[in-house]
């Protein structure tokens, strides 16, 4: 649906976006991740068409976004990270002037605001001025205009920025059900929401992808790979010995020590996490050794996230596909 070919984004001497590739399917939520500065709202502004690149090509489906911007537009809906509203305006006027300006016949706007207002929940407030609704209704109002028009790709900056728990688990259950009929791309800083919601995670460092993969698969791929927590009565050393004849495991660390429980943290390099968690299980049971805790630990996304953005330069992009390849790559 969203091809990206070396797209390159220079401010005079400054390199925002640095030969970025990629390429996004229909029928997905992604997560599109980077620090500050790192080019991430660069490149969604080229995306949309709110910006010229320097070099390279986007199509939206068949369309060039620089050549055929009108009928790429068409398919694209986007919430900048700061809603474009006019406060003194009451939702249903706002969407209103944004179902004109996309071209949506006069005698379809109302059914299309209908339509828009009960998907994000704000039939109740469409009658009452914008300034008067809380910044959870006002993000809700924002995303309803980037679904005006029904676009096949729904692109979100920041869409929880400054909401409070409540309305942070509402907007992403709304970013969930948009999945279901919308290519979805989510700019987040809160590295919990993108792994709860996103099938698949671009991170862009220094303008230049650094890791597009499933959350579970970037787990697998960086140096902490994964890991599994074991309780057992015996100590960290007796544990190795048990376990000496395991391929795969790469580590271990003590988690918590006691006079009767004690609980370690081993490191893994596997595809299949299931399988090493049966051989570690026969391997405590043939020494008689009892387990009171056998559990995979779900790789978080924060720490892959700060792996690949602390000291990569950029050089590689880390897929599954490559780390099967050459076990060595770094980011």
């Amino acid at each position: 649906m969203i091809t990206v070919e070396h797209l390159t984004k220079s401010y005079g001497s400054t390199l925002a976006v640095d030969d970025l590739s990629f390429t996004i399917e229909d029928g997905h939520i992604y997560g599109f991740l980077g620090p500050n500065g790192a080019g991430k709202s660069t490149t969604l502004n080229i995306l949309t068409g709110c910006l010229a690149a320097s070099e390279g090509t986007v199509k939206i489906g068949d369309f060039d976004i620089f050549e055929n911007s009108k009928e790429a537009k068409k398919l694209i809906g986007y919430l900048p990270e700061i809603p474009p509203l006019y406060v003194d305006q009451t939702p249903r006027e706002y969407l209103d002037f944004v179902a004109e300006a996309k071209r949506v016949s006069k005698k379809e706007r109302p059914a299309e605001i209908e339509r828009v207002a009960k998907k994000t929940n704000i039939i109740h407030v469409l009658d009452k001025p914008i300034k008067y609704l809380s910044k959870g209704y006002r993000q809700r109002v924002g995303i309803s205009q980037a679904l005006l028009g029904n676009p096949q790709i729904i692109i979100l900056d920041e869409p929880t920025v400054g909401l409070d728990p409540m309305q942070i688990l509402e907007i992403r259950e709304l970013i969930h059900n948009l999945g279901e009929n919308h290519t979805v791309i989510l700019s987040s800083h809160i590295l919990s929401e993108v792994q709860a919601i996103c099938d698949k995670v671009l991170i862009i460092y220094k303008g230049k992808l650094v890791a597009f993969d499933t959350p579970e698969n970037l787990g697998k791929i960086t140096s902490s790979g994964s890991a599994i927590e074991i309780g057992a009565d015996v100590s960290l050393d007796e544990t190795k010995e048990i376990l000496s004849g395991l391929e795969g495991i790469t580590s271990y660390e003590n988690v918590e020590c006691s006079d009767k429980h004690n609980l370690f943290k081993i490191h893994v390099e596997t595809k299949d996490i299931t399988d090493i968690s049966k051989e570690i299980f026969k391997a405590f049971a043939n020494k008689d050794v009892p387990l009171y805790k056998l559990n995979p630990v779900k790789t978080n996304l924060e720490d892959i996230f700060m792996e690949l953005t602390s000291d990569s330069e950029g050089d590689n992009i880390i897929t599954m596909e490559e780390k099967e390849i050459d076990s060595s790559i770094t980011a």
